[in-house]
């Protein structure tokens, strides 16, 4: 699994011009799911990404989580994480899982996010054509491969 954390001043999802996800202070995470994918990375990422450090604490050092800070997180599923560009300028999503396999392990994903963060997750709705809005604030964007454990 490969995700793109980024910490937010605000975020939100829009389908359809309707708001389906709208936090403020917190988490958007990008996810991206590959047939590779199991529950060991599911794991390893919800424990990571609820609890890494980003957030400034009350000397500006990013040393909070999302949870110290009782932010949220929108969780927003992005097939396009695993494009490959290697060949040619038209990129290859021939790593990324078919929604028959992404599907469930994304659902997954999200459940375990909950336990470990704590509390409900917002989501887009896999494979629907979504806006997202974001304050990115900072910047600060991390990107984590599940399968390199960085």
């Amino acid at each position: 699994m490969k995700v793109v954390i980024q910490r937010v001043s605000s975020a939100s999802v829009t389908i359809d011009n309707k708001i389906v996800a709208d936090i403020q202070k917190g988490l958007l995470v990008l996810v991206g799911i590959e047939d590779a994918d199991n529950q060991e990375d599911i794991n390893w990422l919800a424990t990571k990404i609820a609890n890494i450090r980003i957030f400034g604490d009350e000397n500006d050092v990013m040393n909070l989580s999302v949870k110290d800070i009782n932010g949220d997180i929108i969780v927003v599923s992005q097939f396009t994480l695993h494009a490959a560009t290697k060949k040619g300028n038209r990129p290859s999503y021939i790593k990324a899982s078919k929604p028959e396999v992404a599907i469930p392990l994304y659902e997954n994903f999200v459940k375990r996010l909950e336990i470990e963060f704590g509390k409900k997750v917002q989501t887009g709705i896999f494979g629907a054509d979504m806006k997202v809005l974001l304050l990115n604030d900072g910047p600060v964007t991390i990107v984590i491969d599940s399968k390199n454990k960085e």
